[in-house]
């Protein structure tokens, strides 16, 4: 399973408010890049996660934010740098875009 084209054009357009961005096809998923940082990942499921460190992971772990984790083949849960972006934000361009500009200035 892959990403989608309307996917991908819905999280470009809750992210128009940050300028310019780049992305590229990895792993069924999608990298959004500003400025040539990675800030979000897409999911082939249309999921949306920003990456998260210092305060902003933070503010994310505070507000309980989902942490993307998975298990390893040898049964091991790993936990990754990103969190799943609230349902509110998804409803809320300039939501978004705030919180993924905490985001980015974390990076």
């Amino acid at each position: 399973m892959s990403v989608s084209d309307a996917d991908i054009a819905f999280a470009r357009e809750i992210f128009a408010g940050l300028g310019p961005l780049s992305h590229r096809k990895m792993m069924g998923g999608l990298c959004l890049y500003r400025d040539g940082t990675i800030f979000a990942i897409l999911s082939a499921d249309g999921s949306i996660w920003l990456k998260g460190a210092g305060d902003a992971a933070a503010h994310m772990v505070a507000e309980g934010w989902e942490r993307w984790t998975y298990t390893r083949k040898d049964g091991k849960e790993t936990s990754m740098p990103y969190w799943r972006l609230p349902d509110a934000a998804l409803d809320d361009p300039a939501l978004a875009c705030s919180l993924a500009r905490d985001a980015i200035s974390a990076l």
